[in-house]
């Protein structure tokens, strides 16, 4: 028993949380400003909780999904579905009862919320899948984990305002630069198994893309911070995330695998300077 447990928490990467740091730092970016800085308890409970089942939901579905191709790669092979401790049907089973579990943490949020969850958990239920035919499916996996800033603006104020976009686009282009980074540690096994990802389309301008796409989620910041007129102590903080931007491309630039999977493993500190921005702005 304790060994299935384990496997399952495994399977959701458990003990993994830089996905759930991922996708929680956008969201409370939104909920942030959608609340002027001040957040109600419920919501923010709603909405950490949200992500980490959600998250966990997903890395589910992922290896459901790639369960036939990570056994080919030495990174992935011991995951517990394509191992062959879990069964396909069980990874499926707990992803759905994770999906139905962050539902109902949003039933007590208004109608708006929860017309947008449902493309939410349709976009993580499709975006494993994209790897076998669209370019970059790292984009979609920067929407995937965007869907907590409309729907953060969406519960607090009924609405999502024209400048909650920035934010969105800030995060799908720092998704497409962290995960572009993880890509390029498993580049050679995806090019055998023929996956599609970032680090094969963009080829020896790998590095160069993912430097633009963290200049262009700065750039909306640097919009953001302009039209709400944030105060000075927010510029410290995003020249913060300026200064670890350069610190990731010093990790990549070599396309080490060690040195590209610790850059994404520390983006964390990215979205986080980020958010810190924000919260000191108000």
């Amino acid at each position: 028993m304790a060994s299935r447990l384990s496997d399952y928490l495994a399977l959701i990467r458990f003990d993994k949380p830089i996905g759930t740091l991922l996708v929680l730092w956008p969201t409370l970016w939104g909920l942030w400003i959608a609340s002027i800085g001040e957040p109600k308890a419920s919501h923010l409970i709603i909405f950490v909780l949200g992500c980490f089942l959600m998250r966990s939901a997903g890395c589910a579905i992922n290896d459901y999904a790639d369960r036939d191709f990570d056994k080919h790669v030495s990174r992935t092979q011991d995951r517990p579905l394509t191992a062959g401790r879990i069964k396909p049907v069980e990874a499926l089973i707990i992803a759905a009862i994770l999906a139905i579990l962050a539902f109902i943490l949003i039933l007590p949020l208004n109608t708006y919320t929860k017309i947008l969850s449902v493309p939410a958990v349709a976009i993580a239920i499709i975006y494993p899948f994209t790897k076998r035919f669209f370019s970059i499916p790292q984009a979609i996996l920067g929407i995937a984990f965007s869907f907590g800033i409309p729907m953060a603006f969406a519960a607090v104020m009924n609405e999502i305002p024209a400048y909650a976009w920035l934010l969105v686009l800030a995060n799908i282009a720092w998704a497409i630069a962290y995960d572009t980074a993880y890509a390029m540690v498993d580049r050679d096994d995806d090019l055998s198994l023929g996956i599609k990802t970032s680090a094969i389309t963009f080829g020896q301008f790998d590095v160069l893309a993912i430097c633009i796409c963290y200049g262009i989620s700065l750039l909306c910041f640097v919009v953001l911070g302009w039209l709400l007129a944030f105060p000075t102590i927010f510029w410290i903080f995003l020249g913060l995330a300026f200064l670890l931007s350069i610190y990731y491309f010093q990790l990549i630039k070599d396309r080490q695998k060690e040195k590209c999977f610790l850059a994404f493993r520390r983006n964390n500190w990215f979205g986080m300077s980020l958010f810190l921005a924000i919260a000191f702005a108000y």
